[in-house]
């Protein structure tokens, strides 16, 4: 066999790697309800539960953050996220949480946060 056989080869089997590792992640948006019956990952955007507890306390454990969101049907839940609070995460205006329900919490893997103040501004100043 020529070396540039051997070569294409494992190219295209890299190649298949990737694409099988990617899709292995792809999550799809839902909310609370299909991520409890589904059990898989979901996405899931809403919005923070003001009125509710929210447990942060990086002395303790740096590592555990704890809240209510209300999902886009309008159920609450609690989300539990084993890393650090992302910084203004009670400015957000929408957030949009990776990860899946396990016993009644659902736990997030990752937290996108949309923070509007700084695009306002942005549209206030180019309306004017």
């Amino acid at each position: 066999m020529k070396k540039i056989h051997i070569i294409i080869g494992i190219m295209v089997i890299a190649g298949i790697g990737l694409i099988i590792q990617a899709s292995g992640d792809m999550s799809t948006y839902g909310t609370f309800e299909e991520a409890q019956l589904s059990g898989k990952k979901v996405k899931i955007v809403g919005t923070l539960a003001r009125d509710k507890e929210m447990t942060y306390n990086p002395e303790v454990d740096a590592n555990f953050f704890s809240f209510y969101l209300t999902d886009e049907n309008g159920k609450t839940e609690q989300v539990i996220y084993h890393k650090e609070k992302p910084r203004d995460f009670e400015l957000s205006e929408k957030i949009v949480l990776t990860g899946q329900m396990h016993d009644g919490t659902f736990r997030a893997t990752d937290i996108l946060l949309k923070c509007p103040s700084k695009y306002k501004d942005e549209e206030l100043k180019m309306k004017s």
